[in-house]
């Protein structure tokens, strides 16, 4: 950032945020806010990896640093920078820096398509006949012109009677400022309706829905309206991962999670999320969690189990 007023700006931004943050999030753990899309966490200490879907977002942070990992593809994120995803992929989050002195402060705010498109229409973006979108999450840069929407946002939660009117005109900036960052136009492709992100988008709820049931890639492939090989083409392209390995990860992480979360036993977990092969079940497990479902549960504590974002 070479403009001297925009580091002053920046600085005196992510201050406010963090404070503001540390207020509204006094205990560790995520919290949820009168703001139906906007979530805060604090954490003093780094953590294992997280797992979870990330919907169409932005994930932005006042202090410390955190991780997040979509099929072996790492992204790290900081006060400089910021996360954002258009669809919605299971990520592996790690908190990488945190203290009790200095603790992590971070803010996860949620985006609808209706917004994003509507938006979309006063920001001069390209139209749906442009190339396919890209992966589907990507690092940008902060500005302080995002930054202090997000002040004037966060200040909402002082005044709760105020966000049913004014939260909405902030959220329009919000996606307004992505828009303008390097790769602030990932969240509008996967809302343009027609356009072949959108069709990938469609399949990823349904898989996210229906995860549990046997996945038909010629079915994913007619609600995209693409042919088996194009949809196929499209979905790796967005999420670095084949549809049927995009279904057993959000498998996995749901039976982690019913373990960890819920006292699932590990075969009853395989069975809710679709497994019919214990064996099987352990096996992909093991393969991407490094340890077998019950060694997994066994070894996890408390406090671990509290980190769901």
């Amino acid at each position: 950032m070479d403009n001297p007023n925009e580091s002053i700006r920046t600085e005196k931004a992510l201050r406010q945020l963090a404070d503001l943050i540390g207020r509204h999030a006094p205990s560790n753990g995520t919290h949820p806010t009168d703001v139906p899309s906007l979530a805060l966490l604090r954490a003093i200490d780094s953590t294992q990896r997280l797992d979870s879907v990330y919907k169409p977002s932005i994930c932005v942070v006042a202090q410390g640093a955190k991780t997040a990992t979509a099929a072996g593809e790492t992204y790290r994120y900081d006060p400089s920078t910021y996360l954002v995803t258009g669809v919605e992929l299971p990520v592996f989050g790690s908190i990488v820096e945190a203290s009790r002195e200095v603790p992590y402060l971070s803010l996860k705010l949620g985006f609808e398509a209706d917004l994003v498109l509507e938006v979309a229409k006063h920001a001069d973006m390209p139209p749906v006949g442009a190339p396919p979108a890209g992966r589907g999450i990507a690092v940008n840069r902060t500005s302080p012109d995002l930054l202090e929407a997000l002040v004037r946002l966060m200040r909402l939660l002082d005044a709760p009677g105020e966000i049913p009117f004014m939260a909405p005109l902030i959220l329009r900036e919000i996606v307004y400022r992505t828009f303008q960052d390097d790769q602030g136009a990932i969240l509008y492709p996967f809302t343009a309706i027609g356009s072949h992100a959108h069709g990938i988008a469609q399949a990823i709820r349904l898989i996210n829905r229906q995860f549990d049931r046997p996945l038909s890639v010629e079915h994913l492939a007619k609600t995209a309206n693409m042919s088996s090989s194009a949809f196929h083409k499209h979905f790796k392209r967005t999420t670095a991962m084949s549809p049927l390995q995009y279904q057993k990860t959000v498998r996995l992480q749901e039976a982690r999670r019913l373990m960890l979360s819920e006292a699932v036993p590990a075969s009853d977990a395989a069975f809710r999320v679709g497994y019919e092969s214990p064996s099987q079940f352990s096996r992909e497990y093991a393969r991407m969690y490094g340890k077998p479902p019950a060694r997994d549960r066994r070894e996890q504590s408390p406090a671990n189990r509290a980190w769901r974002e």
